[in-house]
């Protein structure tokens, strides 16, 4: 199906006039996994975000598919079992977005962990995720462990854990799976927000949504409604009068890159920080990102910021793990911060409260899913999806088959598998290299959109005196072109953060062309003088707030 934003009334026509089954009310992981569950099931759904798809935490994640090793240490053994097997799901379904990471685990003298208990626990979440025999944790020597990562403190270094987990790209796999849903027939609209509940007899029965981007109101009509809204499911359930017993506890993580010249880390590393925390440094793209902070977060929760006090505290723990480094605050090119939407659990530290999901009931009959981890949101969505049509069956209205996403590629998973990822990207890649691009260029187009790399050369075949006319490279305008008629980005920002994630890796490159994509935006949706300088000013604020500390 394909999402354009110059069909966008269309689709707010559908709206009005649809009366659906179910409604999901927030475009994160969790509400674009219920709406492919949902969707794949023959449930007619629609979702609303609004904001952009993945605005929220799910693009603020530290982009790890894991396990949460360190919730053995809370003794979280059924949340570690399933979040650790889901994680080769996530793979299995889009290696695109998702690539094994082996992790190093150093342990210490007086560290968190120990050999004995770090080869117990690594081996214990070995079986807990069920890990295929070949990613199964290794034990290595301190010899062993500076070999993969020289930069490590040596000071009582007694060995290390060698484990796998996977790292991704949080937006884009939120992307894909609305995608996928919508070729199911889900009705997905971002920059739609509901202000009102509408009730018949007590029961939740319709919504009054605005549109963001226009200010017009229409109303939406559905036997179920499903706040999945991460942040903010607490503000939906004082809008339905139904928020009691359990609240939310919002925490905020802050991560930091730094390029690869200057933090030159090749090996992944899991560490305790001086305070007793753990940290995760990542090499990317040729550059390092380290998180993440957990302080608890009282603030918006749109727009939480990376205070001069976060970065300190991560520079801080790169100066405790690797002292071979000399990184200040003006190596830190970039920055995100975000805010876990947790259940409350009083006198608990921020670190200390469990992840897990639960589902609330309202007396309404509005679902809300809370908790979570990315890794999980598929079995979360798979529970939700079982909830909805457990009552249609009671209700007598309908009979819904089971959960089939198990096994089902996200949109650009069509690969063949992980299996044939390699040989996919070599074949596919040469198609872009006829297209204009050049083999670096090909390849990472290929990463970025899977099997809808083709659509992308073909738009840039298509268009060369388009390119021409905006004086774009041909990369840069397929992927803009293509962010614009199949993943409905309103605004310059949704392209650089969440479509291509530049905003966090790549901020030069958002410099380099940000005036040329807001000009080529403003001409396709027809902006005004004002609309335009709006949605430039956005970009701006939001190139200030990942390049500065607030």
């Amino acid at each position: 199906m394909k999402l354009t934003n110059l069909n966008r009334a269309k689709a707010l026509q559908r709206i009005r006039e649809t009366e659906y089954d179910a409604v999901i009310i927030g475009g994160g992981i969790t509400g674009a996994g219920i709406a492919l569950d949902a969707a794949t099931r023959g449930i007619k759904v629609a979702l609303v975000e609004m904001q952009d798809f993945a605005a929220g935490t799910s693009s603020r994640s530290t982009k790890l598919i894991h396990g949460g090793l360190r919730y053995l240490k809370q003794l979280e053994v059924k949340m570690v079992a399933d979040v650790g097997k889901e994680r080769a799901i996530v793979f299995n379904n889009g290696p695109h977005v998702t690539t094994p990471e082996w992790m190093l685990l150093p342990f210490y003298e007086d560290g968190t962990f120990g050999p004995r208990t770090a080869s117990l626990g690594l081996k214990i979440y070995d079986m807990l995720a069920a890990v295929e025999k070949n990613e199964r944790r290794h034990m290595l020597s301190a010899h062993e462990v500076l070999e993969k990562e020289p930069l490590l403190k040596r000071d009582g270094l007694k060995g290390g854990g060698y484990y796998v987990e996977y790292r991704t790209d949080d937006a884009r796999l939120t992307i894909e799976v609305i995608k996928k849903a919508a070729e199911f027939g889900a009705d997905v609209l971002n920059y739609v927000k509901v202000t009102q509940f509408l009730y018949d007899g007590g029961i939740l029965a319709a919504a009054v949504i605005e549109d963001r981007l226009t200010g017009e109101e229409s109303i939406i009509h559905a036997r179920k409604f499903i706040n999945a809204a991460g942040p903010w499911v607490d503000e939906l359930r004082e809008l339905d009068q139904s928020k009691s017993n359990k609240t939310m506890q919002l925490t905020k993580g802050v991560h930091i890159v730094i390029d690869q010249s200057r933090f030159p880390l090749q090996q992944a590393v899991y560490f305790d920080t001086d305070d007793g925390r753990m940290i995760f440094a990542i090499p990317r793209d040729g550059k390092t990102y380290v998180g993440t902070t957990d302080t608890f977060y009282e603030g918006n929760p749109a727009m939480p910021t990376a205070t001069a006090e976060d970065r300190a505290y991560l520079l801080n723990a790169i100066h405790f793990m690797f002292p071979l480094t000399d990184i200040g605050e003006r190596d830190i090119e970039s920055s995100w911060a975000g805010v876990r939407p947790l259940i409350l659990e009083e006198g608990k530290d921020p670190s200390e409260i469990s992840r897990k999901d639960e589902i609330w009931l309202s007396q309404s009959g509005l679902i809300t899913i809370a908790g979570g981890k990315l890794t999980g949101y598929r079995k979360m969505a798979e529970k939700v999806v079982d909830l909805l049509a457990a009552q249609f069956k009671k209700e007598r209205y309908k009979l819904f088959d089971n959960c089939c996403t198990r096994t089902m590629p996200i949109s650009g998973g069509d690969v063949g598998g992980p299996e044939l990822w390699r040989s996919f990207l070599k074949e596919a890649s040469a198609f872009g290299i006829e297209a204009g691009l050049s083999h670096e260029e090909a390849i990472a187009v290929c990463r970025l959109y899977g099997s809808n790399c083709m659509k992308v050369f073909k738009l840039i075949k298509d268009h060369s005196d388009e390119i021409a006319c905006y004086g774009f490279s041909n990369e840069v305008y397929g992927k803009l072109k293509y962010a614009i008629e199949y993943e409905m980005i309103a605004a310059p920002v949704d392209f650089f953060f969440r479509r291509t994630g530049a905003l966090l890796f790549d901020i030069g490159w958002v410099q380099e062309w940000k005036e040329r994509v807001v000009k080529y935006m403003s001409a396709a949706f027809r902006w005004s003088v004002e609309q335009e300088k709006a949605m430039h000013d956005e970009l701006e604020s939001a190139i200030a707030i990942a390049s500065s500390p607030a």
